[in-house]
């Protein structure tokens, strides 16, 4: 297809998928417009495509450029837009503003490979459903040429991502080398999407939700510190004032890239609005020889009415891809908390078998087996089993858990260092540097750490080969991959110190895939001083994330539950900690910690030898009720509940598939001002079915919990309980059994609700939900 033939027609294609209608217009040989993105049109002819495509020219305003701005997905510069352009770059100064003419668009059925003979050339107006546009222009006198792809997920999901390549030859009389210094995808969104959710936090309280209202702008928020960090936006929602779980329009925005990146929302004085993001590149990070290109992370983009329907499209597509895990995510108990930095093989044996008798399924060693690494000022970077901690190697309590049945994992953190450690002192030229004058030029240390350059070739060897060693010496099946330090002034050394961010983030994807590459089944996780590495593309090579550091229920309420905006729960961390919690200090019933790991990748962070005999039994009847019912709270849909008292109550739980069970989550996180509590909305069911409404105790009923006049008296045990008898309220009979409860229309029960139970704060009550 020629450049001409874009020219001379209209142009326009309409992808159809799971209730979402994304149209795109290329004509006049221009790169790709969105037209509409959101709520299914339904089936459009080329004159409705046309039609649409009519109605979306932009009237000329006074003191304004003469002909109608048009806004491509990479916005430009040329056409008059004055907002933020997709591409900024240049040849020493030149070449800053391109102007991009088609030359082909190939579309392919989602799932059918692009070369195919699926594929085909757009010619007119084309109706498809899932599937993936590839577009190629370029610009002759700059020298560029670019390809953007353009894709419409089975799961409703849209996702946009760009390559610039440098076609400067040698008989150019231009500059040969380009310069990139900004590459973002801008989606389109309608006027009346003017309030912002996204997120911010800090280590040990991630994912906290803020709103604000887009003005005349842009909103900005921008991630420089070398990980997607604990403070990241997310997700950059734009919705109706006023949207919520279940209602409103909500457009929402993810850059799925684990270094620099940036999310953007902005707002012209025309009324015209984006939302979109890249990956933040540092001043001369990415230049380009003849030849060479440089492709932006994916940006996706779901649509929805509430942001369940937008998590749910997140939830959907990551469910659906071949590599994803199961529902049968084993037990795990991270020895962290119970015992830090002393190792002894006594003790964790100890331990392994406390675990293996309470039904864990996965033993995993936290930090201090390597090198010198007796606390966290010296070893890092050494990943040698450390003759003093264990002077037998690791055998001897890797042969203990799986010979318990369980698997053994191992922590890592493979692109820090400290600069007491045998690495950093044989090759100071792999610590990550702006300067060039040596240890004196080292960046700032944090927690006594600087980073590993694992972009040059020797470190990134050093490490992979440390960590295939003992990958192949012993039966290791899982990684806990942590990365504990901001990157600051993150440069090669070896190259003058110029910037390596960029290199850093490519070759930790590498780095990761060659060695589940090398060990086949080998599962990692993504851990980051906790959260502060989650997003779509460490998933794309991970398996979970640690949500964060902090473990106590009434922090992980908060930051279980937005995380969830984006993964869904099978992915994420959901442990049981001690009593008492060592970040924050507070003390919680084990009923409140247990109930709310429970939706989640459910593991142990707890010196089990200091539990009760009391203790004991209810965490195993917490982890007989996950092995369980675990099959389907980590494969339904999320349901959050929209209730007035947002700041006291959390209700929320999982819908299964065929409509025909859910489980949700009735967590007191505070006092509310009047009492008893409003009715409790359960939405998501089936409106025309019938269901049965129980309460559900594990192990010892919550503080304060009253009954209602709906619950019909005890019902057979859910969970053995073997609990105190001499129980300090009258309802003992609720302990360890499955109340009955009352039968309800899923109409009534999403409209109506049935009365909340009395509790006390930092409780939780569950609800089985099943369909009669």
């Amino acid at each position: 297809m020629t450049t001409q033939g874009f020219a001379e027609r209209s142009t326009t294609l309409h992808l159809r998928a799971a209730e979402v209608s994304l149209l795109l217009d290329l004509s006049g040989g221009q790169l790709p417009a969105v037209l509409h993105w959101g709520a299914d049109l339904g089936p459009l002819t080329a004159d409705d495509a046309a039609q649409i495509a009519d109605a979306s020219v932009l009237p000329v305003p006074p003191n304004a450029c003469d002909v109608p701005v048009r806004l491509a997905l990479l916005p430009e510069l040329h056409t008059g837009w004055l907002g933020r352009p997709g591409l900024s770059g240049h040849r020493s100064g030149a070449g800053w503003s391109p102007r991009f003419t088609l030359e082909s668009a190939q579309l392919t059925p989602t799932g059918t490979a692009a070369t195919s003979t699926a594929t085909r050339e757009i010619s007119g107006h084309v109706e498809a459903g899932a599937a993936a546009l590839v577009v190629r222009a370029r610009d002759e006198q700059a020298a560029l040429s670019l390809e953007v792809h353009i894709e419409l997920l089975p799961q409703g999901l849209v996702r946009g991502r760009a390559q610039v390549r440098n076609e400067a030859g040698a008989a150019t009389d231009q500059d040969a080398v380009y310069t990139v210094d900004d590459l973002v995808v801008a989606w389109p969104v309608p006027a009346t999407a003017r309030e912002i959710l996204d997120f911010a936090g800090r280590w040990g309280k991630e994912k906290t939700p803020q709103r604000s209202r887009l003005e005349v702008g842009t909103h900005v928020r921008e991630n420089r510190r070398g990980r997607t960090g604990a403070d990241a936006a997310g997700i950059v929602h734009l919705g109706e004032p006023g949207f919520d779980f279940a209602q409103g329009r909500v457009w929402g925005v993810h850059t799925a890239y684990s270094g620099n990146h940036l999310h953007y929302a902005e707002r012209l004085n025309t009324g015209a609005q984006v939302v979109g993001g890249g990956e933040l590149l540092l001043p001369g990070e990415v230049r380009l020889e003849p030849g060479q290109s440089y492709a932006g992370p994916w940006v996706y983009g779901s649509f929805g009415l509430g942001l369940d329907q937008v998590a749910r499209r997140f939830h959907r597509y990551l469910r659906a891809r071949e590599r994803h895990v199961d529902t049968a995510r084993p037990v795990t108990l991270n020895v962290w908390e119970a015992v830090y930095f002393d190792h002894d093989l006594a003790r964790l044996s100890d331990l392994a078998r406390r675990a293996a008798d309470l039904g864990v399924e996965r033993f995993v060693l936290d930090d201090g087996w390597f090198g010198a690494r007796r606390n966290d000022h010296a070893g890092l970077g050494d990943w040698v089993v450390s003759a003093d901690a264990w002077p037998d190697g690791l055998g001897p309590l890797i042969d203990q858990v799986t010979g318990l049945g369980m698997q053994f994992g191992l922590w890592f953190e493979p692109e820090m260092v400290n600069p007491d450690s045998d690495v950093a002192r044989a090759h100071p030229e792999w610590i990550m540097t702006a300067r060039t004058d040596g240890a004196d030029g080292w960046p700032v240390e944090s927690r006594f750490q600087q980073v590993l350059n694992i972009g040059i070739p020797g470190a990134y060897e050093h490490v992979r080969d440390q960590m295939d060693a003992l990958l192949s010496e012993y039966d290791i099946g899982y990684l806990k991959w942590d990365h504990n330090r901001d990157l600051i002034e993150a440069g090669d050394a070896t190259r003058g110190g110029r910037s390596g961010v960029h290199a850093q983030t490519q070759a930790y994807y590498r780095l990761v895939d060659e060695l589940k590459e090398r060990h086949p089944g080998l599962e990692i996780e993504s851990c980051s001083s906790g959260g502060a590495r989650v997003d779509l593309e460490a998933m794309e090579h991970c398996d979970r994330i640690w949500v964060s550091d902090c473990i106590d229920p009434l922090e992980r309420q908060q930051m279980n539950r937005w995380t969830m905006q984006l993964l869904p729960p099978e992915l994420l961390g959901s442990h049981i900690a001690s009593g008492r919690s060592h970040t924050t200090g507070r003390v919680h019933d084990l009923s409140f910690r247990g109930g709310t790991a429970l939706l989640g990748h459910l593991g142990i962070e707890w010196d089990l030898a200091q539990a009760s005999a009391a203790e004991l039994t209810e965490l195993r009847a917490w982890i007989s009720y996950y092995k369980k019912h675990r099959d389907h709270l980590l494969s339904g849909d999320l349901v959050r509940v929209d209730v007035a008292d947002t700041d006291t109550l959390n209700l929320y739980g999982v819908v299964s598939g065929d409509r025909a069970r859910a489980t949700y989550f009735y967590a007191v996180t505070a006092r509310a001002d009047t009492s008893p509590r409003p009715r409790m909305r359960l939405p998501g069911l089936d409106p025309a079915r019938r269901y049965t409404v129980a309460p559900v105790i594990v192990g010892e009923h919550p503080s304060g919990l009253q009954p209602v006049h709906w619950w019909h008296g005890p019902g057979e045990l859910e969970e053995p309980g073997a609990l105190d008898p001499a129980h300090p309220y009258p309802d003992a009979t609720l302990r360890g059994r499955r109340l009955s409860g009352g039968t309800f229309s899923g109409r009534v029960l999403a409209e109506l609700g049935v009365q909340a139970p009395l509790l006390d704060p930092d409780q939780i009550v569950m609800f089985h939900v099943t369909a009669t």
